[in-house]
């Protein structure tokens, strides 16, 4: 027998892991292993959204009614024949970016600032004045174009995750006698779907 063998065989056994301490010790390294992991993706993502926005850069105009076009047809009011048939331009979301891509969009549209108005539609549990602020500085609109805020009521029921002081509610944007570009939309939305 070698002696590095006969070394090994001496070695003192180390104690057995309760299973409960086992357990903890498996968390705890899957937790470390994860939070590095994190800091990498973390890093990764940030880099990649960071070249995939270099790589779009400036809109041109057209660019800019394409893409307005295409967010009014996935999150703006729609008429539907077999129930209304009113047309006119109302677009709601959450999202301050989009809202702002969809403002730079009716700039871009020859819309009037003056013919929108506004709606914040938020839980009754946030702070209406402190959101409705918010969304008046983004939009830089004034006072008098904010409708009375719709106080969705809370529901013990459901659990929600859109809650605290970064909870903003969504917004409403309403453009004033537009059928004629709501027309517009439609169209320049429906030859952006339909190019092949």
């Amino acid at each position: 027998m070698s002696s590095v063998s006969l070394w090994v065989r001496d070695l003192p056994t180390p104690p057995r892991l309760l299973p409960e301490a086992s357990r903890q010790r498996s968390i705890e390294g899957s937790r470390r292993y994860h939070d590095q992991r994190r800091e990498t993706r973390k890093a990764q993502r940030e880099s990649d959204v960071s070249a995939a926005s270099a790589s779009i850069g400036q809109l041109s105009g057209r660019e800019l009614l394409i893409a307005g076009a295409i967010a009014y047809w996935c999150e703006g009011e729609k008429a539907k024949p077999q129930l209304r048939t009113y047309e006119g331009v109302n677009f709601i979301n959450s999202d301050p970016g989009l809202i702002l891509l969809f403002l730079r969009f009716l700039d871009a549209t020859g819309t009037s600032r003056t013919q929108l108005s506004y709606r914040v539609h938020i839980h009754e549990t946030a702070d209406v004045a402190a959101v409705t602020r918010y969304w008046r500085d983004l939009t830089g609109a004034s006072q008098d174009q904010f409708i009375k805020p719709n106080i969705k009521r809370h529901s013990p029921k459901t659990v929600r995750k859109n809650t605290g002081s970064d909870y903003y509610g969504c917004l409403q944007i309403r453009v004033l006698k537009s059928a004629a570009l709501y027309r517009q939309i439609e169209g320049w939305a429906s030859a952006a779907m339909s190019a092949a």
